[in-house]
């Protein structure tokens, strides 16, 4: 029997996958967008609740901010906005390649890593606004 190279394709464990891609810039800026995404899709209605309570009457607004007052609900509102700040500054970053900006590999990296430098100063900075 011939020793033939095949072109099949391997399946990959779940560990060797996540070897290669957390090495690239690009990849992991297009896993957080996607789990930013979900982040802020799922929490929408929480805050949609909230602002409708809010606005509902006064007992309402005062409700809400009882609600505001503890830590837990800072943090999930928090967590909305970095995954908001996230999704924007990435989001950003596929418009611009798009338009041919950023298309390059070394482009690319460079866009990416911008992307995730900007985010997390601006996710630094929402949480010293929300919860202090």
């Amino acid at each position: 029997m011939p020793a033939v190279k095949s072109n099949r394709p391997v399946n990959l464990s779940m560990g060797q996958v996540l070897a290669v891609n957390l090495r690239s810039p690009v990849a992991i800026a297009s896993i957080l967008h996607r789990i930013s995404g979900v982040i802020v899709f799922l929490l929408v209605p929480v805050l949609l609740w909230l602002l409708d309570k809010s606005l509902s009457s006064p007992e309402g607004f005062a409700q809400v901010q009882e609600i505001f007052s503890g830590f837990f609900v800072r943090f999930i509102v928090w967590v909305f906005v970095a995954g908001l700040i996230y999704h924007f500054f990435t989001g950003l970053k596929h418009l611009l390649a798009d338009i041919g900006v950023g298309e390059g590999l070394q482009s690319g990296r460079t866009a990416a890593t911008i992307s995730l430098a900007l985010s997390v100063i601006g996710i630094i900075a929402a949480f010293v606004w929300i919860m202090f």
